[in-house]
């Protein structure tokens, strides 16, 4: 069963691009043969970024009450 459904299904190609774009950056190469640690490098970097995102939209919200 898969417990990771996105809010949004069209977001997932974004997320994906996210993804490889953020471990270019990190020089990170992805596939089976990474390892669990710089995979979750890359996992946790994805997180920071979406949590800032996230933060800043509320934060425009606010501006506007």
């Amino acid at each position: 069963m898969d417990t990771n459904k996105l809010v949004a299904p069209s977001s997932k190609k974004a997320i994906e691009n996210m993804k490889y774009e953020i471990a270019s950056e990190l020089g990170i190469r992805l596939g089976a043969e990474t390892s669990s640690r710089l995979n979750g490098t890359v996992g946790g970097e994805m997180t920071r970024r979406l949590v800032r995102i996230g933060e800043e939209q509320i934060a425009r919200k606010q501006r506007k009450f």
